[in-house]
């Protein structure tokens, strides 16, 4: 019996098998399940989780009937909705252990954050909600080991930058069908932008400026089925980028009130904690989690606190002129989160420390030949703060991979304790993920690749294909296998591996397995 099945109008939704979501039996993932009464669905933005801890982990809805309403409401009433939500040890839900109400507001787009505590380390649970009648489909969703734990493995997946306009988010069904741990997203969730001449899909709305525009540009990304899905098979730590919020966006650079509604929208669709609830335009991005004593992930603002572009009244590329970038007070994190992160490194007693965050950490000349071109948007515009956090890996003697988004390709490199000293040694490794579907197709290489990689010798791989990479951390060594698609103006491509590389613990240099 396919998944569709023969569920009689009483049964509300059918259960979903892992074996079913992973064999691909289901042609439009966990949004496939029937319901009593589909028109008045009101859960059609899915399901997720996030911020996993030994104990606990958040568990998001947001109640929307029609998600692409133009007010951003999602065709939900003007009142208070009780949602009512069970935590299980198994797909069926004959072990439930937990369960709760909580109510959906519309001064919060009728979003539900739960979160939980005092659950078993380790564990992978299942969820669901009920709201006016009607079952959400079920999500999985895993608590961190206990602390000191160094057996468990951490399979992760990362990726950033999806634009709807621009394809088909495939990506993230590969992504889910590969049923990682956790799911880490860079940044670019959403793009502001207005209606492209030749969209791929076209989108809803024009560009984001208000709440309404914001939450309905989130709402119609959460309607896409491969989103849900990927969303619904794992726990996702988040972090934003400059689209979340306006291109190459700063902190207090934008009129106040668009800048609010830019944080309060993006806290309603994702599943944060109360901590990263916002107050007006302040909002603590940067945290970290924790999976046993394998791995800690510390997951960067480059944007919020950062100094203005060097050189520039914006980003773009800067020339060996520009002293301005080797400033020693310039920061791209902002003193206090600067301070946070070395005490975070200081204490870390994890075999690894990934740091996730937004924009190339790596030098790159993005020049051909005899000149020289740094983008000022990066670390490159920053070099003062850059040689502060090579400057505590070292010192501390920490295994630091730095995750990256924001280019729309795929690299890898390693991070030189000082870029100005052609001698001077690797003290991490950087990994880019290239984009879900921004920039379009792309290509596996490009006319000027290799002369970019020579370049820049400390630089190991590019491909600039669409899709994620995935990885599994041990307390010896990080396998990373970087997964491209051939396409994305065109649903359902096939994911392959593009390039592969592992990291040994002690050894910050990437080998070819």
């Amino acid at each position: 019996m396919s998944a569709e099945g023969n569920a009689t109008p009483d049964q509300g939704p059918q259960l979903i098998t892992r074996r079913a979501l992973f064999a691909g039996g289901l042609s439009l993932g966990l949004s496939a399940l029937p319901r009593r009464a589909p028109l008045s669905d009101p859960f059609r933005l899915g399901v997720a989780s996030g911020e996993p801890t030994p104990g606990g982990v958040v568990l998001w809805t947001r109640l929307a009937m029609e998600p692409t309403a133009p007010d951003g409401l999602g065709g939900m009433p003007s009142r208070p909705v009780p949602v009512h939500w069970q935590l299980a040890k198994d797909e069926n839900f004959r072990h439930v252990v937990r369960r709760g109400t909580e109510q959906a507001v519309p001064d919060e787009a009728h979003s539900v954050h739960v979160e939980l505590d005092g659950l078993q380390p380790g564990a992978e649970y299942f969820y669901r909600f009920k709201a006016d009648g009607e079952l959400s489909p079920i999500g999985r969703t895993l608590t961190a080991p206990a602390p000191g734990t160094r057996t468990r493995a951490l399979n992760l997946a990362f990726t950033s930058c999806a634009d709807y306009q621009s394809g088909w988010f495939t990506a993230y069904r590969r992504m889910a069908e590969d049923e990682p741990d956790l799911i880490a997203f860079l940044g670019d969730y959403v793009y502001e932008y207005g209606p492209y001449q030749h969209p791929v899909r076209d989108q809803a709305g024009g560009e984001c400026l208000d709440l309404a525009g914001y939450r309905l540009r989130h709402a119609q990304h959460k309607s896409d089925p491969d989103l849900r899905l990927a969303h619904a098979v794992a726990p996702w730590a988040v972090v934003w980028d400059d689209h979340d919020i306006a291109n190459a966006w700063m902190g207090g650079e934008l009129e106040p009130g668009r800048q609010a509604a830019a944080f309060q929208a993006y806290y309603e669709n994702m599943p944060l904690r109360r901590a990263q609830k916002p107050e007006g335009t302040r909002l603590r991005m940067y945290r970290s989690l924790r999976w046993g004593a394998v791995a800690n992930l510390h997951l960067l603002d480059t944007r919020q606190y950062r100094d203005p572009y060097a050189c520039a009244d914006g980003a773009g590329t800067v020339g060996p002129e520009c002293v301005e970038r080797f400033a020693p007070g310039r920061t791209i994190l902002g003193k206090a989160q600067e301070e946070w992160l070395d005490g975070e490194l200081s204490r870390s007693r994890a075999t690894w420390d990934l740091l996730g965050q937004q924009v190339f950490l790596m030098e790159m000349d993005w020049v051909n030949g005899a000149g020289e071109g740094y983008s000022n948007e990066g670390w490159d515009g920053y070099v003062a703060s850059r040689d502060r956090l090579a400057a505590a890996i070292d010192r501390y003697g920490r295994n630091g991979v730095v995750l990256t988004g924001d280019v729309h390709s795929h690299w890898a490199g390693e991070v030189r304790r000082d870029f100005r000293d052609p001698e001077s040694k690797p003290v991490a490794v950087e990994l880019v993920t290239t984009s879900v579907t921004s920039a379009g197709d792309g290509l596996d290489e490009y006319p000027n690749t290799a002369a970019l990689l020579a370049e820049n010798p400390h630089v190991k791989f590019f491909n600039g294909r669409r899709g994620y990479v995935q990885a599994r951390l041990t307390q010896r060594e990080m396998a990373v296998d970087f997964r491209s698609l051939p396409r994305v103006t065109t649903p359902g491509a096939t994911a392959y591996t593009s390039g592969s590389f592992v990291v040994e613990a002690g050894s910050p240099t990437l080998f070819a397995p």
